[in-house]
């Protein structure tokens, strides 16, 4: 039985509804699942008042965009996943709040730039399509490839919209220690997301940043994730052990949004065992 623990709903920048998800996960016979939206827990609060089928175990979850330690520095993206969250802490819906609005300040922002460029977009005409979510990138990029201006949601991101193109802008985060901490505060798990995406090229300098957030309370790293080689599987999965880290997985599926990844299994070659999620919860149990 396989799970997958990294899932994103309309309520950020995923194609498939809370309900579609959990049919998609009982039709696929998975064993457990978690929505991760990006910085809001509205996806997972929507599941729990669906209704989670008896054949599904299902964690609450969120994805929350983070800065890396001051002492590290590296080109990739830095994001804490928690589970097993209390979707009515106060000071967790603070913090998501806080970051929502930053991502709904960036949006006119980009949309200006690309407008500079001649590309002729609105935040009027992407709201429309995109309904009631959390309107983000993808979201412009789908509008990208409506209009002609790009090919795919790929093109328009490494064209355009990725770090360091003509038309990013970065966003306000919270510092780690405090993504972490309010994980904790909440009664979740934080787990470092995908860490090949951090694009740290030395081992020796993940093994360190591993370190200094495990002493900020750290408990998990996700090992299994589309992008990750069998090599790197192995290799997270050895720095979890040898670190006393509790292993995750998850697919990072975002329906239409990401082309060629499915739930459950990635790319069609990805398993995360089930007793993955069985550690993950043997944990809260054994918590002082």
């Amino acid at each position: 039985m396989k799970i997958d623990l990294h899932i994103h709903s309309t309520f950020s920048d995923g194609t498939f509804s809370p309900l579609e998800i959990l049919n998609l996960a009982q039709s696929l016979n998975l064993g457990a699942i978690s929505i991760t939206d990006h910085d809001t827990i509205g996806g997972t609060k929507e599941a729990l008042t669906i209704g989670i089928p008896p054949s599904l175990k299902f964690l609450t979850g969120v994805e929350i965009s983070a800065h890396p330690p001051p002492s590290f520095s590296f080109p990739g993206s830095f994001h804490v996943l928690g589970y097993a969250i209390n979707t009515d802490d106060s000071v967790l819906i603070q913090t998501l709040d806080t970051l929502q609005e930053a991502r709904k300040n960036r949006n006119p922002q980009i949309i200006e730039l690309l407008n500079r460029m001649g590309l002729e977009l609105t935040l009027n005409e992407i709201l429309k399509d995109s309904g009631e979510c959390q309107l983000g990138r993808p979201h412009i990029a789908t509008q990208m490839v409506k209009k002609g201006f790009v090919h795919s949601i790929a093109e328009a991101f490494d064209q355009y919209l990725a770090k360091d193109k003509p038309a990013y802008v970065d966003k306000y985060r919270v510092d780690c220690d405090r993504a972490i901490e309010v994980i904790l505060n909440a009664g979740g798990i934080p787990v470092l997301a995908h860490p090949v995406l951090l694009r740290i090229k030395d081992n020796d300098v993940l093994e360190k940043l591993i370190i200094s957030l495990k002493e900020m309370g750290l408990k998990g790293i996700e090992a299994y994730y589309p992008e990750h080689t069998p090599d790197l599987i192995a290799r997270y999965s050895e720095m979890a052990n040898r670190n006393g880290l509790l292993i995750t997985g998850g697919t990072d599926f975002h329906g239409s949004n990401k082309p060629g990844i499915k739930m459950g299994s990635g790319r069609g070659n990805l398993s995360i065992p089930y007793e993955l999620y069985e550690k993950l919860t043997a944990s809260l149990e054994t918590r002082d």
